[in-house]
């Protein structure tokens, strides 16, 4: 027993590395093709991109290893059955349930660890992720001239280069627009040739300037009525100009918290304050809308505190008429604008506390999704263990062929589901209970009925099988519509007859 153990557990772990990397690399892909515009052109060390690059990795890893695991049991169970050794080992009176055994334990350590993967590492991941994507985002662009074209990435500076040496990185025929200067002068330069690049550093840009010209142009308040322009010409000039945001400038991550930095502890804590604060929004929008603004004056709906009772000698005229019509023209107009100023408040203070109140659902509905996101890992992990087995078994196909096809399609249905139940949650049409574990409760009974199929030998995916139920079909329906035509032949000469 033990021999076969070992060799079932060496023929899974292979494929399970390979295709672990495998999909790993796909999701790489993806993430890089998604951020590479925010990545090229931006100088950033090959250091950054490698840990950047690590954090994502982490981050997929909740969406690799079911896929992983699906794969690399169709692939094992499809090679021991291609290779016979899967029937030697019933044929010694060991079910399949023995024989996958140690495969089931090696994977619910896998799904166990994957939790804590995903409650621990994945949220230090992202935090980590995407402060490295907000301080790309916050640095420039480095220094790139195109020939004849306007750079523009300098604040307050535009610099032209008619020709850029590719080789010794000369600028020949260079324009600066220069409007840095406080008060409001604006200084052109026009040289022939130069050098213009960013210090090591990149804190100041550093300008070297051969057989120019400087324009600078009086700009103040008074340019209008006594502009002047000052002109000199020079050999070499030279600059060191500060510069900011250029630098790759990290950051702590604290301006980075979401649902999907935190892990499951901290997520239980904000769903219970954000439930408690919905309900708080809610039903105090009401009360301070009907007490303090529709009902404030009429004590015959609410009961009026003091600072709010009417005071009867004002609004004696009021009590005595019978209605607002027979008011004199000034309280009529005096009411209506009462009226309509308490209107405009209670709606602009319903207004803000409605859109407080949907923050804090919002919120608490992505903190649902995680929460129930690092539950199910695990459980999926399994599903798609006992789905993979038993199809490798009825398969009995190996390699990078039909295990991925069938791999990629059970995975799709399962994302798709996943997706669709994720965004009824977020939207809160659905318990998230219901939208994050409903991929599970419909692939549950479809591994228990493979697991189900493949222990008693079922020919499913065998299309011998089927092209036999075909065509003993086939065989039975031919009389049948055979009988059936001549019948009709028959009625339709009876009817030939009949009319001549």
């Amino acid at each position: 027993m033990k021999t076969i153990h070992k060799l079932v557990l060496k023929a899974y772990l292979g494929p399970m590395i390979l295709t672990f990397f495998i999909v790993m690399f796909v999701l790489m892909m993806n993430f890089v093709w998604r951020y590479i515009d925010e990545l090229v052109g931006k100088g950033l060390s090959a250091g950054i991109i490698i840990e950047l690059m690590t954090y994502a990795m982490a981050n997929m890893l909740p969406l690799g290893l079911p896929l992983a695991v699906l794969l690399a049991a169709i692939m094992t169970m499809g090679n021991l059955g291609e290779n016979y050794e899967l029937l030697a080992m019933k044929s010694a009176g060991l079910s399949l349930v023995r024989i996958t055994q140690p495969l089931l334990i090696l994977v619910s350590f896998i799904a166990v660890g994957s939790f804590f993967i995903g409650n621990n590492l994945v949220p230090y991941a992202n935090k980590k992720m995407y402060s490295i994507i907000y301080d790309i985002r916050q640095q420039r662009q480095t220094l790139e001239f195109q020939d004849g074209l306007f750079f523009n990435g300098i604040e307050n500076m535009s610099i032209r280069v008619g020709r850029q040496d590719p080789d010794t990185h000369l600028l020949r025929d260079v324009l600066i627009y220069d409007n840095r200067p406080a008060n409001g002068n604006m200084n052109t330069i026009v040289a022939d040739s130069g050098y213009i690049r960013l210090s090591d550093d990149k804190k100041y840009l550093l300008v070297t300037l051969y057989n120019g010209e400087t324009y600078e142009q009086t700009r103040n308040n008074q340019w209008y009525t006594k502009s002047a322009l000052r002109h000199h010409t020079f050999d070499l000039q030279k600059q060191a100009i500060a510069m900011d945001g250029f630098a790759m400038e990290r950051s702590d991550g604290s301006q980075v918290s979401n649902s999907q930095t935190k892990n499951i502890n901290e997520l239980q804590k904000d769903i219970d304050s954000l439930e408690l604060k919905v309900n708080t929004a809610t039903t105090s929008s009401y009360e301070p809308l009907l007490k303090e603004q529709i009902f404030a004056r009429d004590n015959s709906v609410l009961p009026l505190p003091d600072s709010l009772r009417i005071d009867k000698r004002r609004f004696r005229t009021m009590q005595s008429a019978d209605s607002i019509a027979q008011l004199p023209l000034r309280e009529k107009e005096r009411i209506w604008n009462q009226a309509r100023t308490l209107a405009k408040t209670s709606r602009n203070m319903f207004s803000f506390d409605e859109s407080m109140a949907k923050d804090a659902l919002n919120r608490l509905y992505r903190s649902k999704v995680e929460w129930h996101k690092k539950v199910s890992l695990p459980v999926s992990i399994i599903i798609f263990f006992l789905i993979g087995a038993p199809l490798g078994a009825i398969i009995r196909k190996g390699g990078l062929g039909l295990p991925v096809v069938v791999s990629v399609i059970f995975f799709v249905i399962y994302y798709i589901i996943s997706l669709s139940g994720e965004k009824q949650v977020k939207e809160g049409n659905w318990e998230a209970v219901w939208g994050m574990w409903i991929s599970s409760f419909i692939l549950t009974p479809i591994a228990v009925y493979l697991t189900y199929k493949a222990t008693n030998d079922s020919a499913l995916l065998d299309t011998d099988w089927y092209a036999g139920k075909f065509k003993a079909l086939r065989e039975r329906l031919e009389p049948r519509v055979r009988k059936l035509g001549n019948s009709i032949k028959f009625k339709r000469h009876g009817k030939r007859n009949d009319a001549q």
